[in-house]
């Protein structure tokens, strides 16, 4: 075994692998770009090494650069490097570079990677081993005009992917003949961006497939074994969000094929080393598999393996594993030891928001609550203060539930989002609670399209939370009692504090309370990301023309509150340090809560909200659109890649203007009418943040509606504060 390994990673990869190592009595060493310099990965090491400086431009491509990786373990003592996954994991040239360095590259050989790396000679590879792929393109560097005949031969609908890498990025799946021009010019983006090639393959699209995954295990004396198969379906744009072990699709017999194909698959490439061969599954006839691509390293979902597959009556620890293999140990178990105990799930928390078209998001975590308990597991890259970025990739931690059954896993993952509260940081979590709990997830009937077919699951419903209230009143989403809640919390913090006798001087009350009347309305007007400004207005509730000292301990108490122009309902709110309870109907929700300067944040059951004060005034100095025209502003913090418009230029309603790139993920800023660019605030290369202006376009026609300007203002109390 080696007495001291780097890792050349980051985040919550690089926290699992310092985990084993230090278990293992071996000396950890962290890399770091100027912008982790705090992170958990550099707290959790024994020794770091600052790889690059701080601004954001370049802290990605710190830890791609291969030189200063390979010098940092020289100048630390390292013996070995672990390259986690992602990054420069599947890079030939760097396993080489360590080779040539005289360090142990913890992976499979450079020839392995190479060959497996590259989709169009793997296919060729797997396929003379006897394992069945899916029809698709052959020869490599096709041209556009190649692609386009390969497609048409095939027959639509085909998926273009990259040849040189994985993960989903740069994949695109095309339905119609006429978009496959744009689609092969967006597929070589995207892999050039993310790979540094931009060769594509096309391959024939199965609809409604499963996504199916073998684990492996060889070692350089000739051994190699299968840990069983994970279930990878569900997922959205080829991203998995949720993965689990054993896959209820297949029966033993099939399993054992698909091993057994995934074995000779390895032995095809002279694989050392943990990997996984992804298969593409008919859901109506699961023995009729094909071979998607082999990924030549850890993944992101092998914790599902480690807690659902026993080896020699022992659980598996992966990375220990590949350490073991590149120290030259031979497999330690035989296939015939390998077993499913119980049944594990696994999902990704993300730094995106679903409400938004999962548009990345970013920030500084304000606060962090990760869940515990029985058959629970966390794997995390987050603490308190870590800043979020988009020079990363999104995934910011995992949670996986083990059970005895599948039906507990579930359950147990599901109550494990349901603690998860990252505040200051948008994320998944809440979203991928309720796509656990939607019936076919529950009955197992999976396939790679169905998170697409189910948009509404990114709603966070307030009905599950009101269950049996008999009162009619206008909270339809979580998001809508979200605002509430921050209304209620700034009214607190405006609220002056009781004297020690209990009693509060109603004059000096937000509520404009005037001797003789009902309380007067505080207005509140409020907006969360992508949502429209609303006005929540509020005002205590009194006890005939005095109000009542007991409704008001230190701002809390009992409020009128009316929502637009939408009928008036009670609500009772309590502040306690990071706890705020609004209680409606009877029923009482638990938020956890944190400022951010005015920005309230609120978290509950995985979701998280930022409730920011609105003021027309400052989207006018944002925007500077009048006269109807549209500002079009970042959805998304991130860099602008490229820009088709020039001021002056006509457009058309739908046209592109921009595409925006952040966390390896393209968005295209489109005209929102025909019209004029009037002004283009951005160039290719530039760097935005979230709702920063990036173009004004004028409409064809003055009385033209301006689609995306600032909505006009709901009607309101007819009461103001005085």
């Amino acid at each position: 075994m080696f007495d001291s390994v780097l890792v050349a990673n980051r985040g919550e990869i690089a926290v699992r692998v310092i985990r084993t190592l230090r278990r293992l009595g071996v000396r950890s060493v962290a890399v770091h770009s100027g912008a982790d310099a705090d992170a958990p990965h550099v707290r959790a090491a024994d020794t770091a090494v600052l790889l690059g400086p701080a601004d954001s431009a370049s802290a990605a491509e710190s830890y791609l650069d291969v030189a200063r990786i390979v010098a940092a373990a020289l100048r630390s003592g390292a013996q070995a490097v672990h390259p986690g996954y992602g990054f420069l994991a599947e890079n030939a040239g760097f396993a080489r570079a360590c080779a040539d360095a005289g360090l142990v590259f913890i992976g499979p050989s450079p020839s392995s990677i190479s060959l497996m790396g590259d989709k169009i000679h793997a296919k060729a590879a797997v396929q003379a081993a006897g394992v069945p792929v899916v029809p698709g393109s052959e020869g490599d560097a096709l041209d556009d005009a190649e692609l386009l005949d390969a497609a048409r031969a095939i027959g639509l609908p085909v998926l273009l992917k990259p040849s040189a890498g994985g993960g989903g990025k740069g994949m695109r799946l095309v339905r119609d003949a006429a978009a496959l021009p744009e689609e092969i010019a967006a597929a070589r983006r995207e892999a050039r961006a993310s790979f540094g090639d931009e060769t594509l393959l096309v391959e024939r699209w199965v609809d409604r497939p499963r996504h199916i995954e073998i684990q492996l295990l060889a070692d350089t004396h000739g051994n190699a074994v299968h840990l069983g198969e994970r279930e990878c379906s569900l997922q959205r744009r080829h991203q998995k969000l949720i993965e689990e072990a054993p896959s209820v699709l297949l029966t033993p017999d099939i399993r054992a094929a698909m091993g057994e194909a995934a074995v000779r698959a390895a032995r095809a490439c002279d694989y050392a080393g943990a990997g996984t061969v992804e298969f593409i599954v008919p859901s109506s006839y699961p023995s009729s598999y094909f071979f998607m691509e082999m990924n030549t390293r850890l993944q992101v979902e092998h914790p599902v393996t480690e807690l659902a597959v026993t080896a020699g009556g022992a659980r598996l620890d992966l990375v220990e594993q590949q350490l073991r293999v590149a120290a030259g140990e031979a497999l330690s178990f035989g296939q015939d030891s390998v077993e499913f105990r119980g049944h594990a799930v696994e999902a990704r928390i993300c730094a995106e928001d679903p409400a938004r078209g999962f548009l990345p998001t970013g920030g500084r975590v304000l606060l962090l609550r990760e869940p515990e308990g029985e058959g629970v597991r966390v794997d995390s890259g987050l603490a308190p203060g870590v800043v979020v970025s988009s020079s990363y990739d999104p995934m910011l931690s995992k949670i996986i539930a083990h059970g005895p059954d599948r039906a507990t896993a579930l359950r147990r993952l599901r109550a494990a989002l349901a603690e998860t509260r990252i505040v200051g940081v948008t994320t998944n979590a809440g979203y991928l609670r309720r796509l656990l709990s939607h019936p076919d997830v529950i009955a197992g009937r999976l396939d790679t399209g169905l998170v697409e077919r189910h948009p509404e699951l990114t709603v966070a419903v307030a009905a599950d939370h009101r269950a049996g209230s008999a009162i009619d009143h206008p909270i339809e989403s979580l998001t809508a009692l979200a605002l509430v809640a921050a209304a209620l919390a700034r009214q607190t913090a405006l609220t002056p504090a009781a004297r020690a006798d209990g009693w509060t001087d109603p004059f000096t009350l937000p509520s404009g309370w005037r001797p003789g009347g009902e309380p007067a309305w505080t207005r509140h007007r409020l907006r969360v990301p992508g949502g429209e400004p609303t006005t929540v207005a509020v005002r205590p509730v009194s006890s005939g023309t005095v109000l009542d000292p007991a409704d008001h301990p230190g701002g809390a108490g009992r409020h009128q509150v009316r929502i637009g122009t939408g009928a008036v309902f009670e609500a009772r709110s309590v502040l306690d340090g990071e706890q705020l309870r609004l209680t409606l109907d009877g029923v009482t929700h638990s938020f956890t809560h944190a400022t951010d300067k005015a920005v309230h944040w609120l978290a509950l059951d995985g979701d998280s909200w930022a409730v920011h004060p609105y003021d027309p005034l400052d989207e006018l100095a944002l925007g500077g659109a009048g006269g109807g025209a549209a500002a079009l502003n970042a959805p998304m913090p991130g860099t602008v890649t490229v820009v088709k418009a020039a001021v002056g230029d006509p457009v058309s309603k739908g046209q592109p203007l921009l595409i925006l790139e952040a966390m390896k993920m393209e968005h295209v800023i489109t005209a929102p009418y025909d019209g004029t660019v009037e002004q283009l605030r951005v160039t290719a290369g530039g760097t935005v943040a979230m709702d920063e202006l990036l173009a004004v376009i004028t409409p064809a026609e003055p009385d033209a509606p301006a689609e995306q300007t600032t909505p006009a203002e709901p009607g309101n109390p007819t009461e103001e504060a005085s």
